[in-house]
C-alpha cells in the first residue's frame, strides 16, 4: 500500500508539474496498477500483460526482492526498463541485468555505513576501531542476510570482532535470548534487521 501511495503521489506531482518533456514534446504520466498479491507467478503474468497487452513502455517495480526477481526475467524479455524502488537484494544488481534500474541502496549497504560511522566516532575518541565488538541478529530471509554480509564486510574491513551473530526467524517476535547473550557480552553496537513484525520487535 505504501508503495502504490508513493507511486500514485509521484505521477500526481510530475502531472501537475506539467509532465515530462522528450524531444520537444510535452507528456503527462498514467499508471496502470495491478494487485499482484505477494505472488511470484501472478507478478510474473501481470508484469506481461502490462507489457504486451497495456502496451505500457515502463515498469514500477512491486514491493519486495523476491516478488522483483520474479518479474525481471520479462521485463528483460521484452527489453522493457523497470525502476525498483522497493526490493534492495544485492543479487537483482549483479546478475547482468540490462533494464533494472534501482533508486534505492541495496541491503548489503543498509547498515554497513552504521558500521564505519561506529569506526569514525571511536577514532575521534582516541580508540581503535578494531578494539571495538559488534553484535547482530539478522531475520533469516534473503533480504536479512545480504544486511548481514554488508555488515561483516565492514566489520572485516575495520578489523572490529563480531561477538553475536545470530540469525532469527524472519518476523521473530521474541529476541529475549539474543538480548541476554548482548547484555552479558557488553558490545559496541547491536544491529538487527527484520521486517514488520522483527523491526517492531
Amino acid at each position: 500500500q505504501h508503495t502504490k501511495n508513493g507511486y500514485e503521489m509521484a505521477v500526481k506531482r510530475v502531472n501537475d508539474a506539467g509532465g515530462v518533456k522528450v524531444g520537444g514534446k510535452t507528456y503527462k504520466l498514467q499508471i496502470k496498477l495491478y494487485d499482484d498479491e505477494s505472488s511470484n507467478e501472478r507478478v510474473a503474468s501481470l508484469v506481461e500483460r502490462l507489457i504486451v497487452q497495456d502496451n505500457v513502455k515502463f515498469i514500477l517495480g512491486p514491493y519486495s526482492s523476491p516478488l522483483t526477481a520474479a518479474m525481471v526475467s520479462v521485463t528483460e524479455k521484452f527489453k522493457v526498463p523497470m525502476v525498483e524502488a522497493n526490493a534492495a537484494s544485492r543479487s537483482l544488481f549483479t546478475k547482468g541485468y540490462r533494464y533494472i534500474f534501482a533508486v534505492l541502496s541495496t541491503s548489503d549497504q543498509y547498515l554497513s555505513s552504521a558500521i564505519d560511522l561506529l569506526a569514525e566516532k571511536a577514532q575521534e575518541a582516541g580508540k581503535q576501531p578494531s578494539s571495538l565488538k559488534v553484535a547482530m541478529a539478522m531475520g533469516d530471509d534473503a533480504f536479512s542476510l545480504d544486511v548481514r554480509a554488508g555488515i561483516l564486510e565492514a566489520a572485516k574491513k575495520h578489523g572490529m570482532q563480531v561477538v553475536i551473530d545470530d540469525k532469527v526467524p524472519d518476523n521473530f517476535t521474541d529476541i529475549s535470548a539474543t538480548l541476554a547473550r548482548v547484555k552479558a557480552v557488553k558490545p559496541d553496537i547491536f544491529l538487527a534487521s527484520g521486517h514488520a513484525t522483527g523491526a517492531a520487535t
